[in-house]
């Protein structure tokens, strides 16, 4: 009697144990459907022992759930009458019970005295990967009787066949989060860069569709929705100049054709002003013959201004200032071979000189300040 005392002490303190809680509810599992895999394991343990129960019993804190069942309405029990917490000691050990009756643990228990009048029990632990009991795969028959060897191995490959289901569902849950975490969080850099980033799906005949396009999109498209986009695909080139519609297309047929990255810059006419665009893209093949394009749209308006500030510059440069050097070069070489040269004469060189110098600094100043300009306007 003090040995069975015992017993139930150490089963209750590892129904309560807290990492063989844990362990049980990273499974997720507990109040789930049924699934097909697991019901057949079940009907296949009756089938093997002739018993009209099987269970696939998982074990919280409170309570005994049968996540698959034959030949029970029950959904679950206390745990204080569950057979299946005696098992969780010994994971390598059928838990067998031949006549409740004459079982001291259970001649009271309320499932012998009443439906399912539980007499003869055999349960197989479902052991984790972490070495934690969750419950059994059980058989049970309302008649006293035994269970051979080779019944009790049948259980036990039953009972790992379950486990390695669950196993593989834990595993399946883990990594379709894992997606789900990263595809939210590539959601979330899309949405926020700049840019309209984009998908289309280009079908041989050249027709095309957007399968995708972020926000960005409307940073420079503002009066345009996404719905709008992905609903008329062709809206696209009602943004374009009329000049630079058929290159776009041009470049587009191109880079599907020919598979290559797409590169290409165009003008958008909106508010009656030019702005600049472009378009970069890499195309990818796929087994139906389409190409899907992925790509982004820039606003390189700044960009374009800029080049143009440069090359205004750079004819500045070579304009405006070569007059000024080219006085002042020759002014130094008539001085120079000028040996004979009166005061006056030097006097006079020296005053076109300065007036050289004068129209180089004006212009010099003038660069500068109108590359200021740019550059805090690019810089902003």
């Amino acid at each position: 009697m003090y040995s069975i005392k015992l017993l139930q002490n150490a089963n209750e303190l590892m129904i309560n144990d807290k990492n063989r809680l844990e362990d049980l509810n990273s499974y997720r599992i507990l109040d789930t459907s049924p699934e097909e895999e697991l019901d057949l394991i079940t009907e296949l343990a009756t089938l093997i022992c002739g018993t009209p129960i099987s269970l696939l019993t998982l074990l919280d804190d409170k309570r005994q759930w049968f996540k698959s069942k034959k030949g029970l309405a029950k959904k679950q029990t206390d745990i204080k009458q569950a057979f299946c917490r005696f098992a969780l000691e010994n994971p390598n050990e059928v838990f067998v019970v031949n006549d409740s009756l004459e079982d001291e643990r259970f001649k009271n228990n309320e499932l012998v005295l009443n439906d399912p009048n539980i007499r003869f029990y055999a349960g197989a632990p479902l052991e984790s990967s972490r070495g934690n009991v969750l419950g059994t795969l059980c058989i049970i028959d309302t008649k006293p009787r035994t269970i051979t060897e080779n019944q009790k191995r049948a259980l036990q490959i039953l009972a790992k066949k379950a486990m390695g289901h669950l196993e593989l569902r834990k595993i399946l849950i883990h990594k379709n989060e894992t997606i789900a975490m990263g595809a939210n969080r590539l959601n979330k850099l899309t949405q926020n860069v700049p840019s309209g980033i984009f998908q289309i799906r280009v079908q041989p005949d050249l027709a095309f569709k957007f399968e995708f396009i972020s926000e960005g999109i409307k940073n420079f498209h503002a009066d345009l929705s996404i719905e709008k986009w992905l609903n008329d695909p062709h809206i696209v080139f009602s943004l374009i100049h009329p000049d630079d519609v058929m290159e776009l297309k041009l470049q587009v047929s191109k880079a599907v054709t020919a598979n290559i990255n797409l590169y290409h810059e165009y003008r958008v006419l909106k508010d009656n002003k030019i702005y600049w665009h472009s378009i970069k893209a890499h195309p990818e093949k796929t087994n139906d013959g389409d190409t899907i394009l992925y790509g982004v749209f820039n606003d390189i308006t700044d960009h374009y201004e800029y080049e143009l500030a440069m090359e205004q510059i750079s004819f500045d440069i070579s304009h405006k200032l070569r007059k000024p050097v080219t006085n002042l070069l020759g002014l130094t070489n008539l001085a120079e071979s000028n040996n004979k040269a009166t005061k006056k004469e030097l006097k006079e060189y020296m005053s076109y000189i300065q007036i050289a110098s004068d129209e180089l600094d004006k212009y010099t100043k003038q660069l500068n300040e109108t590359y200021q300009s740019k550059k805090r306007k690019f810089n902003s």
